[in-house]
């Protein structure tokens, strides 16, 4: 099977990442997409430290009842900082004869030299890289960090990078949707309705647990 790997704090998931799995999924013909909610991220301070469990039920919420989604609680199952390696690594262990797709945006993609280990993931499984109109990535050989350059060919014609182990990374174009977490965050604190941008039951879910009521 192909299987996408879809990251994050997902706090709170919204509109936008369920769009960007959609269309991972349907770009690269994945079977389902999975995702994993990061329990201690390591790149960034967790806004408001909402609870891993409360982040878990949110995503569970997000896509009940899409047949090609799904939640995997790894992250909250082992101590440390949730690096993405490590992860990745543990699900390639329980599906040995899957093909693996790690889903990120082009931000993401053009820092992942400052990831822990990052040279093992492209060694690990295929990437999906989501390029937003203000992050297109023009030169993909040249946007990797210079000592694991000569591990990859380029495809000019499919834009797509192919690395030594037979693994690709893929370049998918977004039309983004004008929402972030951050947004949300805010206009709940405010009382503000969200309904436009999660979806119903996770607005409701944190109407409910009053989660973001004094989130700043």
């Amino acid at each position: 099977m192909r299987i996408g790997l879809m990251g994050g704090t997902f706090n709170p998931v919204h509109n936008a990442h369920l769009r960007i799995a959609g269309q991972a999924r349907i770009a690269c013909g994945l079977d389902r997409v999975i995702f994993i909610p990061a329990a201690d991220p390591p790149h960034k301070k967790l806004a408001g430290d909402v609870p891993f469990a409360l982040r878990c039920r949110m995503v569970r919420l997000a896509i009940n009842g899409n047949p090609f989604f799904e939640l995997s609680e790894l992250e909250g199952e082992r101590s440390g900082k949730s690096y993405s390696i490590d992860t990745i690594r543990i699900i390639r262990e329980q599906m040995p004869g899957d093909e693996l797709f790690f889903i990120i945006g082009g931000d993401s993609f053009l820092e992942l030299g400052l990831w822990h280990r990052y040279a093992e993931i492209f060694s690990s499984c295929n990437l999906i890289v989501f390029e937003r109109p203000g992050c297109i990535i023009e030169n993909p050989l040249g946007a990797l960090p210079v000592v694991i350059r000569g591990e990859f060919g380029y495809d000019a014609g499919s834009r797509r990078l192919l690395h030594n182990s037979g693994h690709v990374v893929h370049f998918v174009p977004d039309d983004p949707m004008d929402v972030s977490s951050t947004e949300i965050r805010r206009l709940s604190a405010a009382g503000k309705n969200i309904d436009n941008l999660v979806p119903p039951a996770v607005a409701a879910y944190i109407s409910q647990q009053r989660i973001y009521n004094e989130c700043q």
